[in-house]
C-alpha cells in the first residue's frame, strides 16, 4: 500500500483509532508499575516473606513459571488468531485473567495462612493475561500507521504507558499506600476508604486498583480501533491450520538469519529486562531498607524518565532505525546496572565508603541513595526505547500477512527463557544470601543480547 493510501487511512476517525490503540499501554502499565515492581512486590518481599532474600527468590520462581507458560502458548495462539482473523476477542479473553489475578492480590494479607500462595498465584495469573493481551494488541500496529511511522507509534505507546504508570503510582502512594509506623501516605494523608496501614491494605489495594484502571481505559480499544474481519473458521480447523502455519513460520524464521539472530537477541535481553522489573523494587527494599514511600518515589522518577526516553527513542527509531536505538539502550542498561549493584547502605561503586541514611534525616539523604536515584533514572530512560524499538524491529523484519504469528514468535523469544533470568536471580540469591550477587546475573543477559544484536543485519527502510 502506498504512502498516500496510508495517509488517507489516518484521517479521522482513523486518528481516533490510533489514540485508542495507544491507550492499551496506558491501561495495562499500572499492573506492571504497581504490582510487578514498585508497590506489591516490595510488600511481598519485606512483609509476607520471611526475609527479603527469600521473597526475592519466591518472586523469581513465580515470574519464571508465568514466563514459561507464556513462551509455550503465545506462538500457538498467535498462529490460531491469524487463521480466525479478529484479534479483539483474544484481547478480551486474556483480559479476564489479568482482572481476576490482580483483584485476588487484595486477599494476600499478613498473617493469613494462604497469603503467600494467593500472592504468587494471583501475580502469575495476571501476568499471563497481560502478556497474552499485549501479543494481540501489538499485532494491530501495521494496520494503523505506515511503516515509516511505526517507531513513533511504538514509542508514543510506551510513553503513554509510562505516563499511566506514573499517574497510577502517584494515586497509589499519595492516597492508598501508607507507612505502617506513621499511618500516613506519601502526601501526609490518611489512606482513603479506611485502608488499614497495619495490614498493609494500601499495598494490597494496588492489585484491585490496577484491575479497575485496566477495565476502564481498555474500552476505547474495543470501541474505536477497527479489527480485521473475523473469518468463518471452525475452532478445530483453526487450531489445525494455525499449528501448520506455526510450523511453516518456524521454518521460515530458521532460514532467515536476520530474523533468527534478532529473536535470539530479543530472547536474551528481554530475560534480563523481565528480571530487572521483577526485582527492582525488591532489591531497593532489601539493600537500602526503603519502604513503599521511598520505593514509590523512586518509581515516580523512573516513570518520568521512562516517558521522556520512550518519546525521544521513538523519534530516533524513525530517524536512525530501531537497531541503533536498541543497541544504545542496552549499553546504558549495562553501565547503570553495574552501578546499581555496586551500591549498598554504606558503600558506593564497591569501594567508596559512605555514611548510611540516618533516622529522621528525610528521603534520600545519604550518598548511596542519591547515586541509586541517578543511576535508576538513567536506567528508566533506556528501558522504554529498548522495548518500543524491539517491537518496531519485529515489524520491519516480518513478512506481511503473518504479523500475529510473528508477534507470537516475538513473545516466544521474549518469554521462552524468561523463566531463566528470574530463576537464576532466585538461585544465586538463595545460594549467596546476597541480593546484589543475584541482581548481577541480569547484566550478563544484557551483554549477551547486545553481542547477538550486533550481528543482525540492517533492516530495510
Amino acid at each position: 500500500m502506498g504512502e498516500d493510501a496510508y495517509e488517507e487511512r489516518l484521517l479521522p476517525p482513523r486518528r481516533g483509532a490510533v489514540v485508542s490503540w495507544l491507550f492499551f499501554d496506558w491501561a495495562a502499565q499500572p499492573f506492571f508499575t504497581l504490582v510487578t515492581t514498585f508497590v506489591f512486590a516490595p510488600y511481598f518481599a519485606s512483609t509476607l516473606a520471611a526475609t527479603p532474600a527469600e521473597g526475592q527468590a519466591l518472586w523469581g520462581y513465580a515470574t519464571a513459571a508465568a514466563g514459561l507458560s507464556i513462551a509455550l502458548l503465545a506462538p500457538v495462539l498467535g498462529a490460531i488468531a491469524d487463521r480466525t482473523g479478529a484479534r479483539k476477542p483474544w484481547i478480551a479473553a486474556f483480559s479476564l485473567p489479568l482482572l481476576v489475578g490482580s483483584a485476588a492480590l487484595w486477599y494476600a494479607a499478613p498473617g493469613e495462612p494462604w497469603a503467600i500462595a494467593i500472592a504468587l498465584a494471583g501475580f502469575a495469573l495476571a501476568t499471563l493475561g497481560a502478556e497474552f493481551a499485549t501479543v494481540f494488541t501489538n499485532a494491530m500496529m501495521p494496520d494503523l500507521v505506515p511503516r515509516s511511522q511505526l517507531g513513533r507509534l511504538s514509542g508514543n505507546g510506551w510513553a503513554l504507558g509510562y505516563a499511566g504508570g506514573l499517574l497510577s503510582l502517584v494515586i497509589a502512594l499519595g492516597l492508598m499506600a501508607s507507612n505502617p509506623q506513621t499511618g500516613l501516605t506519601m502526601l501526609g494523608l490518611e489512606p482513603i476508604f479506611g485502608l488499614d496501614p497495619a495490614t498493609h491494605a494500601g499495598d494490597r489495594a494496588s492489585g484491585p486498583f490496577s484491575a479497575i484502571w485496566y477495565l476502564v481505559f481498555v474500552l476505547p480499544l474495543f470501541l474505536l480501533v477497527p479489527d480485521v474481519p473475523r473469518r468463518p473458521v471452525a475452532l478445530g480447523t483453526a487450531v489445525r491450520q494455525g499449528l501448520a502455519d506455526l510450523a511453516a513460520t518456524l521454518r521460515e524464521a530458521r532460514s532467515d538469519r536476520r530474523m533468527l539472530l534478532f529473536l535470539a537477541a530479543n530472547m536474551i535481553y528481554k530475560d534480563g529486562l523481565v528480571a530487572l522489573f521483577a526485582f527492582g523494587g525488591i532489591y531497593a527494599a532489601g539493600v537500602l531498607g526503603w519502604s513503599s514511600i521511598e520505593i514509590g518515589t523512586f518509581g515516580i522518577l523512573l516513570t518520568i524518565t521512562g516517558t521522556i526516553g520512550a518519546v525521544i527513542g521513538g523519534r530516533l527509531d524513525d530517524r536512525l532505525g530501531p537497531k541503533p536505538v536498541i543497541s544504545g539502550a542496552l549499553f546504558v542498561l549495562i553501565l547503570c546496572g553495574l552501578g546499581l549493584v555496586s551500591v549498598d547502605r554504606d558503600t558506593v561503586f564497591f569501594i567508596i565508603e559512605a555514611s548510611p541514611a540516618q533516622p529522621g534525616a528525610g528521603l534520600f539523604s545519604s550518598l548511596p541513595e542519591q547515586v541509586f536515584l541517578v543511576l535508576g533514572g538513567i536506567l528508566g530512560a533506556a528501558a522504554g526505547p529498548l522495548q518500543a524499538a524491539s517491537r518496531t524491529l519485529l515489524v520491519h523484519v516480518s513478512p506481511p500477512g503473518a504479523m500475529t504469528r510473528y508477534f507470537g514468535l516475538f513473545a516466544l523469544s521474549g518469554k521462552v527463557t524468561s523463566f531463566l533470568a528470574p530463576l537464576l536471580v532466585g538461585l544465586v540469591t538463595a545460594a549467596t544470601a546476597s541480593q546484589a550477587a543475584g541482581m548481577a546475573v541480569i547484566l550478563v543477559f544484557f551483554a549477551a543480547g547486545l553481542a547477538l544484536l550486533s550481528r543482525v543485519g540492517d533492516q530495510p527502510a
